[in-house]
């Protein structure tokens, strides 16, 4: 009983852990101009749920992603009425839950690979029916930017797109999957050296 409950602190101790560091990671972030619109940042924020998943198990990935998103809000407050936080937290919890799931089934680096693959591939494509029909007619209303001026800042970029939704298909899902793709690399190179402090 008492090493359940060593443990059971030890998970929740690593998830607040992990959750305050993604929330840090939130605030670094930087536009990409010449491959996507520069609204659209790039950031690491989703590593401390992939590890989290990984180490934990799927399931605290997704309330990593959610403490994560609360602390966004609660301290730097919203732009978006909140969107943008329900957003990250719907991709962020895709990812990991993903990830987590498939390597639990296995636990091998393959299944690790495979599994944040698949997640990062998921989320890339849920991603165009959630901007296409939430979050960018959201940010229409919250920002006052008509339809036709976010479609030209992709068009800036690739005259060649002519609707909302090949914007999303051309430039976003591919960004999207990369985005997830950097955070696999980088919790591949730091899963190993935080492995005891990541495990009891």
């Amino acid at each position: 009983m008492a090493a359940t409950r060593g443990n059971q602190t030890h998970k929740l101790t690593i998830t607040a852990m992990l959750s305050a560091v993604a929330f840090i990671l939130m605030f670094i972030e930087f536009p990409i101009p010449a491959l996507i619109p520069a609204f659209i940042k790039l950031d690491i924020s989703d590593l401390p749920e992939l590890l989290g998943a990984f180490a934990l198990g799927p399931v605290y990935g997704v309330v990593i992603t959610l403490i994560k998103n609360i602390l966004q809000c609660v301290i730097k407050g919203t732009s978006s009425a909140y969107v943008g936080e329900v957003f990250n937290f719907i991709m962020g919890s895709v990812f990991s839950f993903t990830a987590g799931f498939i390597y639990q089934r296995s636990k091998s680096r393959r299944t690790a690979l495979l599994g944040a693959v698949v997640g990062a591939a998921l989320m890339a494509i849920l991603s165009v029916p959630l901007n296409y029909f939430v979050v960018y007619p959201a940010y229409v209303v919250a920002y006052g930017i008509p339809m036709e001026g976010i479609i030209g800042m992709y068009q800036a970029i690739n005259p060649n797109v002519d609707s909302l939704l090949s914007c999303l298909v051309i430039f976003n899902v591919p960004f999207t999957f990369v985005k997830g793709m950097i955070d696999v690399l980088l919790c591949f190179l730091i899963y190993k050296p935080l492995s005891p402090l990541l495990h009891k």
